[in-house]
């Protein structure tokens, strides 16, 4: 054992000399305690109970869901929403393989998960015992860290050991698969394992090598044109207080997507969300900060072969990754920003010219901003019918209100959305990520309102993806965690289908995506909740008020069913650009 082991194990045994036991389900419930853990989503299995019973001790909160997808969405999102370690429990065999697609989700978008799994005893190994899969082969790949646990003794010691490997650059899920046995067995307390919190973690907040600070701290003061893009990690590690105090420090056009969306006010002058093609073909130094090459960026294809390109990840692997770059720094967002803000403080009047300059190109790229904005309008405001899907958009937009947590579960309606929808703060827009998963919505919805219970929390499906996890709405309202759920209701899967129209045409367009017309607002009611049809774009905006009024009144969840053209599309659905 280390020093740490085994001063905390010492500390424990000479609290309690009275033979007391432990098992390993507690221990469990201890060590996530230690980790910061207060609440876990689970659907119950025989082969779990004793974590349950653990958490009960501990006062951490058990939220009970109807399907472990909605459980692994929903850690996940609970995750996103407090920077802490998200937890999700699940029984052995089909309890696991639900949450894969959870699990994969948080994987690609980087999101700080431990999942523990149960299984079979250890004397019933390789005997065919129910529900018995090899859990640890197959989460490998979608986690940073996988492994059975074996002796009670160790259990405590190796759920930490999974939490620490979520942190460790650029974070992600772990997975621990504990035997029935190995749970439910007692031992001595003085012979756990229970390393002490905050004495085996080292600091993430890394700046990298100082000279790399120094040369990009001259790159930026030097800039004519700069633009930066500041992705899902500034957010994540919360940076975002950081990355404005540089832009602007330096006068420099920020973009943002993923939870960094809303870390500039919309009247901001230095807040662009229009123009960033039209930035990245004609800026002179790009800033990424903490999003990937990957398709949502073109692989980098999309940013000018002139410019000088620097990147800021916590993943090592991800800098230079798809695309060649000038300089790339690996570390803490947050931290690299604020040492190159300070490092660049002095340095602006060796560089006025370029100051200058700097205001004419935002001056420009705000002018395109208006323009495009100003052509998006009439599809806003459209009162066309059936309603366009922007015109809902837009209508989202108008109701949301400064603490509104918005997410976006779908596909063609989401990356509609994605045009009209500004959240007001950092951490407000919740949506898939890289894996494109449908079916996110209900299990983030229910855990921003668990971990934010004043604030409002709004969800937009497509009607696909409502499908898939509504019935978990109930689950929130048992939790009290009321949502206002908006389906954008096409009867169709509208971003495959425009692919297979445009590929295979129109006779064959509706195989394997045509839906049935569910008027969904009828599910609101069946749980309880409020709900309400709108085939009007002028019923939108007063429809989603008295949802609104109604959660408030009756503290349920509310459903408002908007029937949308199916065949209006977004532009990056027309343009095949997630196959490109």
């Amino acid at each position: 054992m280390n020093k740490t082991v085994n001063t905390a194990t010492d500390t424990l045994a000479r609290k309690d000399k009275s033979g007391r036991v432990i098992s390993g389900g507690h221990l469990v419930a201890k060590a996530l305690k230690n980790e910061g853990v207060d609440t876990l989503f689970t659907l119950c299995g025989g082969h779990i109970i004793d974590i349950y019973d653990g958490c009960l001790d501990e006062g951490i909160r058990i939220v009970d869901v109807r399907h472990e997808q909605t459980a692994a969405h929903a850690a996940d999102g609970y995750a996103r929403q407090t920077g802490r370690l998200g937890c999700v429990v699940t029984t052995a065999g089909p309890g696991c393989t639900n949450a894969i697609t959870g699990v994969a989700t948080a994987f690609r978008s980087e999101s700080p998960i431990l999942h523990i799994g149960g299984q079979s005893s250890l004397s019933q190994h390789k005997m065919g015992s129910l529900q018995d899969l090899p859990h640890v082969d197959m989460m490998a790949p979608i986690t940073k860290f996988a492994s059975g646990v074996y002796t009670t003794e160790r259990v405590a010691d190796m759920v930490c050991m999974a939490a620490r490997e979520c942190f460790t650059g650029a974070c992600g899920p772990s997975y621990l698969e504990i035997p029935r046995d190995v749970l439910d067995r007692e031992i001595p307390v003085e012979d756990a394992v229970i390393p002490e919190p905050g004495r085996y973690r080292a600091s993430c907040r890394s700046v990298g090598d100082p000279a790399d600070i120094e040369k990009l701290a001259d790159l930026l003061v030097a800039a004519e044109r700069p633009a930066a893009l500041f992705g899902q990690q500034v957010w994540a590690c919360r940076g975002h207080r950081e990355a404005i105090r540089l832009v602007r420090a330096l006068d420099i056009p920020a973009y943002m997507n993923g939870a960094s969306r809303g870390m500039l006010a919309q009247g901001d002058p230095h807040h662009f969300d229009r123009t960033r093609s039209d930035a990245f073909k004609n800026a002179d130094v790009i800033l990424i900060v903490g999003t990937p090459f990957d398709f949502r960026m073109g692989y980098g294809k999309r940013i000018s072969g002139d410019a000088t390109l620097v990147q800021i990840d916590q993943n090592y692997a991800t800098v230079g990754k798809n695309r060649d770059i000038s300089l790339g720094l690996a570390g803490d967002p947050g931290a690299i920003l604020a040492a190159v803000e300070q490092a660049a403080s002095g340095r602006g009047d060796t560089h006025a010219g370029a100051r200058v300059e700097r205001r004419f190109w935002m001056k420009k790229l705000r002018e395109i901003e208006v323009a495009k904005l100003d052509k998006l309008m009439p599809l806003f405001t459209t009162d066309q019918n059936p309603i366009h899907p922007y015109r809902l958009a837009h209508e989202i937009n108008e109701f949301l209100a400064d603490d509104t947590i918005y997410i976006g579960d779908g596909g063609d309606i989401v990356t509609i959305s994605a045009q009209a929808v500004r959240p007001r703060n950092p951490g407000q827009w919740m949506d898939p990520g890289a894996l494109g998963s449908l079916g996110v919505g209900t299990g983030f919805a229910m855990a921003a309102k668990l971990a934010h219970p004043h604030k409002e929390v709004v969800c937009l499906y497509g009607d696909g993806s409502f499908g898939m996890t509504a019935f978990d709405m109930e689950t929130a309202q048992r939790f009290g965690a009321p949502f206002l759920a908006i389906v954008g209701n096409n009867s169709h899967m509208n971003q495959i289908r425009y692919g297979q129209i445009a590929k295979y045409g129109a006779e064959r367009g509706n195989v394997g995506n045509r839906l049935g017309d569910v008027p969904f607002g009828q599910f609101g009611e069946m749980i309880g909740g409020y709900g309400e049809e709108v085939r009007e774009a002028k019923a939108i905006q007063p429809a989603l008020q008295r949802a609104r009024e109604a959660i408030a009144k009756t503290g349920k969840c509310a459903v408002v069913n908007v029937w949308v053209d199916a065949d209006e599309y977004a532009p990056g659905t027309k343009a095949q650009t997630m196959y490109k």
